[in-house]
């Protein structure tokens, strides 16, 4: 093997495990979304896995249940977002152009 390309594969193991110690990271990460100003949040990991789920009792209204679901997936939606914005910061950083490439 020549000298160029086993100074590729180093940089290919180090930019490797830069990528496995970034995503542990992010597995360690807790990022909040919320809606309804607040009175449905939602709890995801730097890897968009959901965790926690906090409702204020002032939105639980019998008579409106859709209304709810409507906030609980808002809140949902709003944690993964910033997860996914947390993982591509992280993983930009490593020189992976577009972070993981939309693989997360």
């Amino acid at each position: 093997m020549n000298r160029q390309m086993k100074k590729m594969m180093a940089q290919a193991q180090k930019m490797q495990q830069g990528m496995m110690k970034a995503q542990e990271e992010l597995a360690e990460e807790r990022i909040e979304g919320s809606s309804g100003g607040g009175i449905v949040k939602v709890t995801v990991t730097g890897k968009s896995d959901v965790v926690g789920v906090k409702i204020s009792p002032e939105a639980v209204d019998p008579e409106d249940v859709e209304m709810l679901e409507d906030l609980v997936l808002a809140a949902i939606h709003d944690a993964v977002e910033k997860s996914k914005e947390l993982a591509e910061k992280k993983m930009g950083g490593l020189g992976v152009p577009g972070g993981l490439g939309g693989l997360m």
